[in-house]
């Protein structure tokens, strides 16, 4: 079985937003529909566009894990929607890793000079993950002025690249 990242088209779409919500919804009962999350239903548009892009991590055709670039303007990037599906999760899959390392190469090749995010309090592993992977917490103040903010975000981070 090939577990494969490669960056998104169109036709995987049903499959992102199968395991983002699912995520989301059943595994950490946040409240939060697809319907609050227009970047999920034009994920072209959203993130593949500047310097941006989107990637999904698939087993055979499945889509097992995504993350996106999002381009905010002055050599700076928003990683959103990094979900993998709970059985790849982990340092043996290496999954999140891949993704990660995928986004990361992209952004440096792009010229970007640093990455933020925003999570959930209840994201402990991602806390955990984005910690060993050089990211450091911020306060939501300190955000750049274009960060796309979700509701549900708490914590935010920043990696310079």
């Amino acid at each position: 079985i090939m577990l494969r990242v490669i960056t998104y088209t169109p036709d995987h779409q049903i499959g992102v937003v199968d395991v983002v919500l699912s995520i989301q919804q059943r595994e950490f009962n946040l409240p939060i529909t697809l319907e609050a999350q227009p970047d999920l239903t034009d994920i072209t548009g959203f993130y593949q566009s500047g310097r941006g892009n989107f990637w999904v991590a698939l087993e055979d055709s499945r889509v097992v894990g995504s993350i996106g670039l999002r381009d905010i303007g002055h050599q700076q990037g928003a990683l959103r929607k990094m979900f993998v599906a709970a059985e790849y999760r982990g340092a043996t899959r290496g999954v999140a890793q891949l993704l990660l390392d995928t986004l990361t190469a992209w952004a440096q090749a792009q010229e970007l000079t640093e990455v933020y995010l925003g999570t959930t309090e209840q994201f402990r592993a991602a806390h955990r993950f984005y910690e060993k992977n050089n990211f450091t917490t911020i306060e939501r103040i300190n955000l750049p002025l274009n960060f796309p903010v979700m509701s549900v975000d708490t914590r935010f981070y920043r990696r310079s690249l």
